[in-house]
């Protein structure tokens, strides 16, 4: 069975309140990067559902740069490793590895000639390091801060300088190679945050937590003015970008907007707009070509419109934490994917077009643990905050009316047919019925884990953590243990019918998928051995011929019902 991939679904930047995020960009001009987790996510900016992502640091990635030249990409993570990888090739092949300094890496930048590479962050001793991309020999020294260091930038034309801007609100000034200490810049009250030069390496910024922004001569370092007067922004300002001929400066803030500068006018063009909430704080900034892009503290990517500030373009939404459930709707011959992640929130994707939103009004609080879907075009969805959640796929709003606060926090949720739903809570097996809690059974003999729902026969299997599936029969508005009980490998971590209700497939902690027969009173059909560390999920093809199961082992394994040797294993960095 061979396979390709169709398309990648990519995260939105994680993001953290009160830390920059950068955007790194293609000197093409085609693509923009930024990082999330272990990954660098590519994205097209004129298409951005056209995704490619890199998944080979061993740590939180904190920054990602393109190299002048476009051949490369320089990633930074959390313990001070840098990774330089190709961007021709599929494959992104690693060119080299450094450790500059230990510590987490907040800021990258190269100088023109793609040759010598400046790193600075979060050192134990050293805050910075500067040095040849090919043999990592030292061309310089990032010397002179006290705290850790935000940003670095190089200027783009000869002579070199190299600039960057500190926690201890101080902006340095070197000129090389090899980069040595000329003098500190000390305009800045609060920390700097983003220091960027101009594409024609005549001025350079820099912007701080204290809401003003600085500019200099780029060959000097002499101060020329500040932008705005006293301030630029009411709030803090996160990051900066010159646009392609240097006369314009965009800048975000953390007073919820975002501002184009005119830099010779010394004044503010456009001021872009966003809501009110905590969330629309913007940390981070690109000017790519025509596009303007600005980061929220929600992960959103915002395309600007300088002809309309108070209404972005678009939007990019999507998750910035990890995904713990999903589901498929089908209509209409299109196809609809439901996710849920950690931080509470729900999305949906078009799995044509891989365009993503979400729904509108206040949802889940806290982890998304399971979602289903019934006969009325309803996504039911249960959460850490201890709530079932009844959301209407065509208003695709949240309605406080029509979420259930429950007993104990749930696990698992499964739709039969009728208006029931079962939920699996901790200790508890809870039996909903039209948005309403009918039934409870809290005295079991096990640890109740997840639960599927027969939908023609409404029998009710539960998961346990006994290494059992123990059966029960929905009867008006009661569960009825049915005393009987199959038995797994292991401790059972999800379980799902096949479409036609022929086959239930259970996985567990044991690395094994076991297949048993309905309509043979529930024998077992067959294991399915392949993975190796614990399986976490499972899920049939439309077909009922096929399933996959997703394991720790970071595989993707698709089974053939009727022969357990035939499999295809889709091995990388997949969560299920």
């Amino acid at each position: 069975m061979p396979y390709e991939s169709k398309k990648v679904f990519a995260s939105l930047p994680q993001m953290e309140r009160g830390v920059a995020k950068v955007l790194g960009g293609d000197p093409k001009g085609n693509n923009f990067l930024y990082t999330n987790g272990k990954c660098v996510i590519i994205r097209n900016v004129e298409n951005p559902a056209i995704a490619d992502v890199y998944t080979e640091h061993t740590h939180q990635v904190s920054v990602a740069k393109y190299a002048p030249s476009g051949f490369y990409i320089a990633s930074g993570d959390s313990v001070g490793k840098l990774r330089i990888w190709d961007t021709t090739q599929k494959e992104h092949i690693l060119k080299f590895e450094y450790q500059p300094f230990a510590g987490r890496i907040k800021d990258i930048a190269w100088t023109e000639d793609s040759k010598r590479i400046a790193v600075v962050g979060e050192g134990k001793e050293v805050f910075g390091s500067v040095f040849l991309w090919d043999s990592g020999s030292s061309v310089g020294e990032i010397t002179g801060h006290s705290k850790v260091i935000n940003s670095v930038d190089i200027k783009q034309t000869r002579p070199y300088r190299l600039v960057t801007g500190s926690d201890d609100n101080n902006c340095i000034f070197y000129e090389g190679p090899p980069f040595k200490f000329k003098f500190s810049m000390n305009d800045h009250t609060r920390f700097v945050n983003c220091i960027r030069y101009s594409p024609d390496g005549n001025r350079f910024a820099s912007a701080g937590a204290d809401g003003q922004i600085f500019l200099y001569d780029g060959k000097t370092g002499e101060k020329v003015c500040s932008l705005g007067g006293s301030k630029a922004h009411d709030g803090g300002i996160y990051a900066i970008s010159w646009n392609g001929d240097g006369t314009k400066l965009l800048s975000s803030s953390g007073d919820k907007t975002a501002k184009i500068w005119d830099v010779a006018a010394n004044s503010a063009v456009t001021t872009f707009t966003f809501g009110s909430d905590v969330l629309d704080q913007q940390l981070g900034c690109l000017w790519q070509k025509d596009y303007l892009l600005s980061l929220s503290l929600s992960g959103y990517i915002n395309y600007l419109d300088k002809n309309n500030p108070n209404k972005p373009l678009r939007v990019i939404k999507g998750h910035s934490k990890s995904i713990q459930c999903m589901t498929v709707h089908n209509e209409d011959g299109r196809s609809t994917i439901y996710t849920g992640s950690h931080d509470g929130h729900i999305s949906y994707w078009d799995a044509n077009t891989g365009d993503s939103d979400t729904f509108s009004g206040k949802g889940h609080t806290n982890k998304v643990c399971g979602m289903d879907m019934d006969g009325s075009s309803q996504l039911i969805s249960c959460g850490m905050d201890d709530t079932v959640r009844y959301t209407s796929l065509v208003s695709r709003e949240y309605s406080s009316s029509d979420c259930l606060k429950l007993d104990m926090q749930p696990k698992s949720i499964s739709v039969g047919s009728g208006g029931y739903v079962v939920t699996i809570c901790i200790g508890q097996i809870t039996l909903l019925k039209d948005k309403k809690k009918v039934f409870v059974i809290d005295s079991l003999s096990y640890e109740p884990e997840v639960v599927a729902i027969h939908k023609g026969s409404n029998t009710v299997a539960v998961g346990g953590a006994d290494g059992k599936v123990h059966l029960y029969s929905i009867q008006g508005n009661s569960l009825k243990d049915e005393g009987k009980t199959l038995s797994a490998k292991g401790p059972v971590t999800d379980m799902a019918y096949s479409h036609d209700g022929a086959f239930l497939a259970v996985s567990d902690a044991s690395k094994v998928i076991t297949v048993f027969s309905v309509a043979d009173g529930y024998s077992e059909h067959n294991s399915f051995y392949g993975h190796h560390a614990k399986t976490v999920c499972v899920a049939w093809s439309p077909d009922n011929e096929h399933f996959a199961s997703g394991g720790m082992d970071m595989m993707v394994i698709v089974w053939t019902l009727s022969d357990s040797d035939k499999r295809l294993k889709l091995p990388g960095k997949l969560e299920c």
